[in-house]
Parts: C-alpha cells; sequence; structure tokens
C-alpha cells in the first residue's frame, strides 16, 4: 500500500506516525486567547468528512464534535450541519488540538511529517485509543478535497492563521533530529546508532525485557510473557545455529550484550560481539563479568567492516543490524560475513524488510523514520535479500517468516512503555516519550498490515564443505524446556 496522499491542498503527506499521544493534560492559561473556534471547526469536519471511520475531535477552548463517518458533514453554503456540533457518541479515541497551529497546518503545511511535529510539540494529542488512531493511514486517500474545496480551504486556513499568529506559543522543544545519511559512511553510521541507541539505557529499561533483547521475540503462544518469550527467541536462534560447545560465535550488532551471554552460558561457545554503541558497550561488559564470562564472551565498538580475518568464525549471527547497513552496502556487509566464516560454518541474518523492493525514500514513513528514529534505516524485499546473499556465495539453508511475532512484540513494548510513562519522563523528554510511543504502535500495524516483515535467512558458504546441520527440522523444536541438545540433530 502506498501510503502517501495528496493532502487538501494537494500536497504530499501522511497520518501513519503523525498520531498518538498520552493521557490530556492541563491546558495552558494562552489557550483561551486562541481564536477561530467556527473556521477550526468548518476545516476539521470539511478534511475528515469522507473517511469511513468516525473519531471525536477537541478544539483548544474545549468544544468537541465527531467528524469522519463517510458522510457529506460540510454544507454546501460553508456551515457546519447540526449533527457536528451535537453531543457525539463516545469515539474510540478523539484528537486533542491545543493550538490552531495544529489545524491550519493540515492545509498550509508543506511538511509532511507536520502533524507528527505538532504532537511531539504538544500542539496536538490524542485520547484513547492509540492504535484505533493510527489505523487512519489506511484511509487517507478520502482526506483528498475537490480542487474546489482546496481554494476554500486555503482561504479558511489563512484566516485561522492570521486570527493568532500574534499569540504566543508554549511549546515544549522541538523534538531532536537525527543527522541525515547519505553514504552510510563509518561516521555516519556510527553517529546514526549513536543517536538511536545512546538514548539511555535506563529509558530501554523500562519497555524491554529483563534481557534487553531490543528485537523481535518468538512467541510460542500469544499470551507468553515478553521475558519468556525474548528468551525463546535466544533459544530458537543458537539452535537455528546449531551450536556446539567449543566454537567460536561471531554476533554483528550485539546490543546489550543478551545472545553471546546466552550462547556462552547454554551452548558452551566462545562469542565475540561489536556494537557502535557505547552505551550498549559498558552495560554488555558488566553483564559479562557479573555472570562470570570474561574468558568465554568478549564485546567490542567496532565496525563490521573492520573486522580482520579469514575464517575466523564457526557460526555468525546477526539480528536487527543489517537494516542500518544501506542497500549499496548490502553487497559488502554479506562479502564481509562470508570472508569471517569457515568453510562447514553457519550465517544466520534476522532482520526488517519491506514489501515492496528497494528503499523508497520519500515515502511519509520513511521520511517519518529516517528523520527521528533511525537515521540510517533502509528495507528492502526479501527476495532482494536472498538474492544478495545468493550474489556473495552464500547457500540458503532455511527461511521462516516472523511477522506476527513482531507485531506482539511491538504491542507489548508500546503497553510497558505506557504503563511507565511518568518514569520514562525522568531519562527523555516528553517529545521523546512521544515519538517512541508512535514510532513503535505505528509499526506494529505496519507488520500485522503486511506491509513490512521480518525474516530469519539461515545460510552456509557455497561449497563442497557441507554445514554440520540435521537433515529435518525437528532439532529446533525438541526439548525446548529442558536443557538444549547442544546441536545435536
Amino acid at each position: 500500500m502506498d501510503n502517501s496522499y495528496s493532502g487538501p491542498l494537494g500536497r504530499s503527506g501522511s497520518l501513519l506516525h503523525d498520531l498518538g499521544g498520552d493521557r490530556r493534560e492541563a491546558a495552558c492559561a494562552a489557550v483561551a486567547a486562541y481564536r477561530g473556534e467556527e473556521l477550526a471547526t468548518s476545516l476539521l469536519v470539511k478534511i475528515f468528512r469522507r473517511l469511513p471511520m468516525t473519531f471525536g475531535v477537541r478544539l483548544w477552548s474545549g468544544p468537541t464534535f465527531c467528524v469522519g463517518g463517510g458522510r457529506d458533514a460540510f454544507l454546501e453554503d460553508g456551515s457546519v450541519p447540526a449533527q457536528a456540533s451535537a453531543s457525539p457518541p463516545r469515539p474510540r479515541f478523539m484528537l486533542c488540538f491545543r493550538h490552531p497551529r495544529a489545524v491550519y497546518g493540515l492545509v498550509l503545511g508543506r511538511d509532511p511529517l507536520g502533524l507528527a511535529e505538532a504532537y511531539f510539540c504538544n500542539d496536538l494529542d490524542i485520547e484513547g485509543d492509540l492504535f484505533a488512531a493510527l489505523c487512519l493511514k489506511d484511509h487517507l486517500k478520502a482526506m483528498q478535497l475537490p480542487l474546489r474545496e482546496r481554494w476554500s480551504a486555503a482561504i479558511a486556513a489563512l484566516q485561522l492563521r492570521a486570527l493568532n499568529e500574534r499569540e504566543a506559543w508554549r511549546r515544549d522543544a522541538r523534538s531532536a533530529h537525527g543527522g541525515r545519511v547519505r553514504a552510510h559512511s563509518r561516521d555516519e553510521n556510527r553517529e546514526a546508532i549513536e543517536f538511536h541507541y545512546d538514548l539511555s539505557n535506563d529509558f530501554y529499561r523500562l519497555w524491554l525485557d529483563r534481557a534487553m533483547v531490543y528485537s523481535c521475540a518468538y512467541f510460542e503462544r500469544a499470551d507468553v510473557s515478553l521475558d519468556d518469550a525474548q528468551q525463546a527467541k535466544l533459544e530458537h536462534l543458537c539452535r537455528k545455529l546449531s551450536l556446539r560447545p567449543g566454537e567460536r560465535l561471531l554476533d554483528i550488532g550485539c546490543g546489550w550484550g543478551a545472545l553471546v551471554i546466552h550462547a556462552a552460558q547454554r551452548y558452551g561457545v566462545y562469542a565475540h560481539g561489536v556494537t557502535l554503541s557505547q552505551r550498549q558497550l559498558s552495560v554488555a561488559r558488566q553483564r559479562i563479568a557479573e555472570a562470570g564470562l570474561e574468558n568465554r564472551v568478549t564485546v567490542e565498538l567496532k565496525d563490521y567492516r573492520d573486522l580482520e580475518g579469514q575464517a575466523v568464525y564457526d557460526k555468525i549471527v546477526s539480528v536487527g543490524m543489517f537494516e542500518h547497513v544501506g542497500l549499496k552496502n548490502l553487497p559488502l556487509y554479506f562479502s564481509t560475513v562470508h570472508r569471517l566464516l569457515k568453510p562447514s560454518g553457519l550465517f544466520l541474518n534476522h532482520g526488517i524488510t519491506h514489501v515492496r523492493a528497494g528503499w523508497h525514500k520519500s515515502d511519509p514513513s520513511t521520511l517519518f523514520i529516517n528523520r527521528y528514529v533511525f537515521p540510517d534505516g533502509q528495507l528492502d524485499s526479501i527476495a532482494n535479500i536472498q538474492r544478495y546473499m545468493e550474489d556473495a556465495e552464500f547457500e540458503i539453508a532455511d527461511v521462516e517468516a516472523l511477522r506476527p511475532h513482531y507485531a506482539l512484540t511491538l504491542r507489548a513494548w508500546v503497553s510497558r512503555l505506557e504503563r511507565r510513562h511518568a518514569r520514562a519522563l525522568e531519562y527523555v523528554s516528553e517529545s521523546t516519550y512521544r515519538v517512541w510511543r508512535s514510532y513503535m504502535a505505528a509499526s506494529a500495524l505496519e507488520f500485522e498490515s503486511g506491509q513490512i516483515g521480518v525474516y530469519q535467512v539461515l545460510a552456509s558458504k557455497r561449497g563442497p564443505d557441507q554445514p554440520r546441520l540435521p537433515l529435518t527440522r525437528r532439532y529446533l523444536y525438541e526439548e525446548r524446556a529442558g536443557s538444549p541438545r547442544a546441536g545435536s540433530p
């Protein structure tokens, strides 16, 4: 699905990540001075009238009304029908416009992420079901206005802006933007990783599982706890790699060290991890020391391109890292892994893919991700990823889709973050909290709709040296509740 749309004035925009928020805060004293209730009401009813869903709207001065529902809710004479201002049935969610700028920006703004910025700066908020609000992304084309109505909407928006342009705005600090990544150079990738992962270890601890695994969990049942699902994912990765005692394992993008520690403790391997995040590195080293694994597990701050050696590792794994590599660098990434892997070794690549081939950087959803969350993030289709791997002389042994698992993971993260909102503000700003809440909720919906997926691809070097893999997949599921049968068929 193309999430772009031609907005009320024909501009490109998106609500995919624009909506979200926490419980409505007390309005600031300046709100009473904002003017133009009737203009704002008329604009919002007009913009949202063709949506097949109904939701509530509240303006800065208190009026509440319903919009949408697929009805022609804007009269030919430009007035608002009676039902728009009547007491509506309780909607699943309500958009709360705290400042007129968030209304006229829908029409006059040139930034396709203007609503997102309004939300992050507390000019826009949401009450009720966040996920229901984010479903607006499925109906963006219904927001298009005929040419005649675009002009009338533009005039009304200009009038609303003129009424309020002298008012002082009380806004949170603008949400932080990540640096622009052009070439996916070492410096750009390091800065992008620092922007995302060095936010605050304490912030991540609030909503991740105990082991701090920041990637798709593995749910054997939908009601399994996040902690158990993440432990099951670590176990699933180790079993899939058929780890054996004494083998050398490399984890590219090791995060806070959960996988290398699990593999060493339960499978007796010698594990080495690399990361570009100094904060992740510090926690990983602390955890390795606490587990008494300094003689079996090491981690370092290093770019994958700087890893040296030939046929060094028996097994190599990368979980949630290759999305940062950049599409043009994928051949280098896979050839580097191929160089480091022993002839009979195994490589497991776990990462997110997009339903469409290539990276469409002009899509509003893409703009959101690269501006606020992952400055260097790029996705491709699973078909292209497999082609890159085969071009690098890998033979693919197994491909597993885990899309429903990531949707469950993200919903669990959102729920845990929401419950710890007050604690989160001890480590990050309200603006950053809103970015993360909306980003993870919208991503859950994208996984549920099938627009993005996540795959584990198991591969070996192509050639006469056969990888030590069982003939069937039975080894992945036997005795999961008991002790691992370290790589036995």
